[in-house]
């Protein structure tokens, strides 16, 4: 066993048990936020190394000889840049619509969010409703 193999083993071990971590971590969580949190950020790093650990053995076909090995390691560099792209935008949309929605985090201190947008309403709906002056 060759010390690629035991990188590639390791890589692979800490991608499993970080995508574990996220499904213990939506079965667990009271609400869609930290749910979120656990869904989003243990698989994005659990996702880093599984795919790491795919572009190493990509990597390694290449180095003896094969050519599919490269084209692997390639098409698992995209994918890794996909879900580097999309994984946090698309948590923080659904966040978004969830805090639009009403949905309230569970034991919350305090919301600031929830402030800023009152606030923000409150001023849009004044110079919404103000008369424009004619004759100026």
């Amino acid at each position: 066993m060759s010390i690629v193999d035991i990188i590639i083993y390791i890589f692979f071990s800490i991608g499993i048990f970080f995508n574990l971590l996220a499904g213990i971590g939506l079965l667990r969580f009271p609400d869609v936020y930290t749910r979120l949190h656990a869904g989003t950020k243990c698989t994005t790093f659990g996702s880093i190394f599984l795919i790491g650990s795919v572009i190493l053995i990509g990597f390694r076909s290449w180095y003896f000889g094969s050519t599919d090995g490269s084209v692997l390691a390639i098409h698992s560099i995209v994918a890794l840049i996909a879900i580097l792209l999309t994984n946090p935008t698309g948590a923080h949309a659904i966040a978004r619509a969830a805090h639009r929605s009403g949905v309230e985090p569970v034991n919350a201190v305090i919301d600031e969010l929830k402030t800023k947008t009152k606030t923000k309403s409150q001023s849009d709906k004044s110079a919404h409703n103000k008369k424009p002056e004619v004759g100026k």
